[in-house]
């Protein structure tokens, strides 16, 4: 490797003092994407003049601007290469003029600017090109403070999602897709992996808390990546409501049986008061009236304490006399 990089160094001063005419170029393709995880491709070709027949590759060497080794070399008819790193053709010999490279699980160490040198037996080339690494972010999750949510306290929603790079957002919506971000809070922290790690807080106001609330990840193109939905069970989010719904139910119930409870205690006083007064009315009336012209006399009844009643005559001409009468 070390004779490679030797060799990178005497090209650039051969070209520099070079002024005859090219007839070897490198192309690549100045921006390649690269996803975490996945093969990424750093695509380079050879082109020749029209007058150069059958061109032979002698040397090809990748390096990445920063490292002191080459990733990739092909010298003297032998390949060698750092591990992850190779060309992209499996079939690749020296009269192939496609050198692309391949980076068999890209990390985001991987993103950055990369070098490219080409001799062949007729000429020589170099040329640059770049990669840039991007990370999807996991489904995100939520939890909750406290765990159990009801209507009579306030709450705190948190919601989380890493692996992804560049530093994307979460946004909050409730079940009427109503966004509720600019009410939260978001860090991104940066891993050791070079990923970002984002977290989300938002605090829920007692009585004032939906059914539904959900969480999306977006990537920091603005593209939505993954969502996550916490449904809140009905006995927590109405749990305040509830108990209005279960006393005006309760209300509905009892009503009635109170209108029915007082019609039943006033038909039982009106029974009451009209026995009283049938049995006052029995007690105390007159048996018989005469005119005191023909001899007659009256007799009145007068109730005493024991039940019995006394026969008193009211008129002169009649003797006195008492009947006892036992009702």
């Amino acid at each position: 490797m070390a004779s490679i990089g030797i060799l990178f160094l005497f090209f650039i001063v051969i070209r520099a003092q070079s002024e005859e005419k090219t007839f070897v170029k490198v192309e690549c393709k100045t921006g390649n994407a690269g996803q975490y995880g996945q093969q990424s491709v750093l695509d380079c070709v050879v082109k020749t003049a029209e007058e150069v027949k059958d061109p032979k590759i002698l040397a090809v060497a990748w390096k990445k601007k920063g490292s002191e080794d080459p990733l990739l070399v092909f010298h003297k008819g032998e390949t060698k290469g750092q591990p992850g790193y190779r060309f992209a053709e499996s079939s690749w010999n020296d009269r192939n003029m496609n050198i692309s490279l391949l980076i068999t699980n890209t990390m985001m160490v991987n993103s950055g600017d990369y070098t490219c040198l080409v001799m062949t037996d007729c000429g020589d080339d170099i040329t640059e090109t770049s990669l840039r690494v991007t990370a999807k972010y996991n489904k995100p999750t939520i939890s909750s403070i406290p765990e159990k949510i009801t209507q009579r306290e306030d709450v705190i929603l948190l919601c989380s999602s890493v692996g992804g790079y560049p530093e994307g957002q979460l946004r909050w919506f409730d079940e009427h897709n109503k966004d509720w971000t600019a009410s939260s809070k978001m860090e991104a922290e940066l891993t050791n992996d070079g990923l970002f790690k984002l977290s989300s807080k938002l605090s829920l106001l007692k009585n004032s808390i939906f059914s539904k609330y959900t969480c999306v990840v977006f990537n920091s193109s603005g593209s939505k990546e993954d969502e996550v939905t916490l449904e809140i069970p009905d006995t927590a989010t109405s749990k305040g409501q509830g108990e209005v719904k279960g006393s005006d139910q309760t209300s509905k119930i009892v009503a009635p049986l109170v209108v029915i409870g007082s019609l039943i205690v006033g038909l039982l006083l009106a029974l009451l008061i009209y026995r009283r007064r049938s049995q006052r009315h029995h007690r105390e009336v007159p048996t018989f009236e005469s005119n005191a012209e023909q001899g007659g006399h009256v007799e009145m009844y007068k109730e005493h304490e024991d039940g019995t009643a006394l026969s008193l005559p009211l008129s002169g001409d009649c003797s006195c006399h008492m009947d006892i009468t036992t009702y």
